[in-house]
């Protein structure tokens, strides 16, 4: 087992308890320092506040654990970036009315606005002739899938 596995061993359960998800842990060797970066997600968007704490909860286990060894490290604890992929189904549904941009195992490019996520499948409105279309799209036949960016949004909802 690798360093990344052991660290998301140990700081899965406190991540969970915060109310948060872990998405990924990576460690980087900087010269005789190590960069240990987690990321973290949660239902709804982070705030600061809520980063700080988790950071703090992740480095109070880390500081003892014995895994660690003499190297000194630096901790980053992150939300994923906009360009993350949409991988779970909770990634859809925290992003519900956003574009996305879906390339299927076929090749295909779907483009459209999440309508409604589905344990196995997600409904996305595509334009076809200046009309909107609903699309059920199966998690399964998504190759790549991320959200758009949108600068000039009109929605009042959101």
């Amino acid at each position: 087992m690798d360093l990344a596995e052991k660290i998301t061993q140990a700081v899965n359960d406190i991540v969970a308890a915060s109310g948060f998800y872990l998405e990924d842990v990576t460690v980087t060797s900087l010269g005789k320092r190590r960069v240990v970066t987690c990321i973290i997600d949660g239902e709804k968007n982070l705030n600061l506040d809520e980063v700080t704490l988790v950071s703090k909860q992740i480095s109070e286990i880390l500081d003892v654990a014995p895994f660690m060894g003499e190297t000194p490290f630096t901790l980053e604890v992150t939300s994923p970036g906009i360009d993350r992929p949409l991988t779970q189904p909770r990634h859809w549904r925290k992003n519900l009315t956003r574009l996305v941009k879906a390339t299927m195992v076929n090749g295909e490019v779907i483009s459209g606005r999440i309508d409604a996520v589905h344990d196995e499948s997600v409904c996305v409105m595509v334009p076809v002739k200046k009309e909107m279309h609903k699309v059920e799209v199966p998690y399964v036949e998504i190759k790549r899938a991320i959200v758009e960016i949108e600068f000039n949004r009109k929605d009042e909802d959101l």
